[in-house]
């Protein structure tokens, strides 16, 4: 056998790539975590708010509807509660919001409830466009990416209900979960309930003029895909060699999709890590070491007025942790190219954000930024950390009161039982 020239290298290179993007959805843990994290961020954040929701985003709110209407006139931006200035629609939505947000948590009809969840955040936040922050604006970007992606592959209950429906000899449901594998059988009716209903509101408030021309074509073009893909879902059960071709090539287009928002959600991180700690570096503060110790003194960031005012106090720590926090911001997008020291910048800076969390008072700032850098989480601690999670949960189980006894849980080492991990782009190898 002759030795390959550079050429037949670069064209198997070239081949395995686009076999890995468009044969399967990268980053099923990952993504399932973001989604996740996303989900409760938002969750907590509505249900914190919910004494004040009328002051943040309802008609008492010091951005008033007509402020609100005037600004989206202008932009052109996405909010339903334009459509209506009464309180009964305001409550309505917030609470569709609550209900979008919890859905996408547990993943339950995770197509569906992505473009509600999204649908929700855009609304109340561009209502009131000067009531957010930096953690909101991450919340803003991330909603709208969730829904190209296949994130309820694993850790949700559309996987627990295909995987439950595969040992029966059926599929993933009505068809609205985020299976990545043949489709055997469709069935149940609540996908269907919840595309019907949606086509409904999207007909009345097209007919009413709610949407303006790309917002409008943005959302049927989803509801018809959704459409589609239950029922090229459903045709590919009993129909013949070209219905589940044109299913295969369904399926491919969804993992191209997943892939390439995936690989956006990366870029979008690095980011806005990268402008972050390059526009700190420019302030004279962050430059002499004496930025971080000014927040710990302002009344509003110091929910811990003693602990605050101890660390003020030292220093050689704020000297540290202002310095710390430019280099680990500025050179995380660099780290990607070695795994092991992306682990290590990574822990920094989750660990960062959980101290923002406790000693500013940000905690669903921290959050959403503890979500957007799971994306780069090693495959295996997730798998192991969703074991831990799920022996824990049963454990937990046993304990309860009338729980009875539990049937012993399979070993991890059994082959049934053990996690699929998909092979995993550079960025997230363990």
């Amino acid at each position: 056998m002759g030795v390959e020239g550079p050429r037949v290298r670069i064209e198997r290179c070239v081949s395995r790539g686009l076999s890995r993007v468009t044969a399967q959805a990268l980053g099923p843990y990952q993504t399932a975590i973001v989604r996740i994290g996303f989900g409760a961020a938002w969750l907590l954040f509505l249900l914190r708010e919910w004494p004040h929701r009328q002051e943040l985003y309802g008609p008492d709110s010091p951005w008033s509807w007509g402020l609100a209407r005037q600004l989206i006139d202008t932009n052109d931006a996405f909010t339903v509660l334009m459509w209506s200035s009464s309180d009964s629609w305001f409550q309505l939505v917030y609470l569709v919001a609550v209900a979008a947000a919890a859905a996408v948590l547990v993943g339950w009809h995770t197509r569906a409830a992505t473009v509600l969840f999204m649908v929700g955040v855009l609304s109340l936040q561009n209502r009131s466009v000067f009531m957010g922050d930096g953690g909101d604006n991450i919340i803003h970007l991330m909603a709208m990416y969730l829904v190209f992606t296949r994130c309820a592959q694993v850790w949700s209950l559309d996987a627990r209900r295909a995987k439950r429906a595969d040992g029966d000899g059926g599929a993933d449901g009505d068809g609205s979960g985020d299976g990545s594998g043949p489709v055997r059988t469709v069935g149940g009716t609540g996908g269907v309930v919840l595309w019907a209903v949606f086509g409904a509101v999207l007909l009345g408030s097209t007919v009413a003029g709610g949407f303006s021309l790309g917002w409008a074509l943005f959302y049927w073009a989803m509801w018809a895909v959704h459409g589609l893909w239950w029922a090229v879902n459903r045709a590919a059960v009993r129909g013949g060699a070209a219905v589940r071709e044109m299913r295969d090539v369904c399926d491919i287009l969804a993992n191209l999709a997943h892939n390439g928002v995936l690989l956006v959600i990366m870029i979008e991180v690095c980011l806005v890590y990268s402008t972050a700690g390059w526009f700190k570096i420019q302030g004279t503060r962050w430059q002499d070491g004496t930025a971080v110790y000014y927040p710990m003194n302002l009344d509003y960031f110091t929910p811990w007025p003693e602990l605050s005012h101890l660390l003020a106090g030292n220093g050689l720590m704020i000297f540290l942790v202002t310095y710390g926090t430019v280099a680990t911001q500025v050179a995380f997008p660099f780290t990607l190219l070695n795994r092991r020291a992306k682990n290590v910048l990574l822990t920094f800076m989750i660990l960062e954000h959980l101290s923002i969390a406790v000693l500013l008072g940000l905690p669903f700032f921290s959050l959403a930024m503890i979500a957007a850098d799971a994306v780069f989480l090693p495959t295996v601690f997730l798998v192991w950390l969703g074991r831990r999670t799920t022996a824990l949960g049963g454990r937990a189980r046993r304990l309860m009161p009338g729980g009875g006894p539990r049937s012993p849980e399979p070993a991890p080492e059994q082959p049934a039982e053990a996690p699929k991990v998909p092979a995993s782009g550079p960025a997230w190898r363990s």
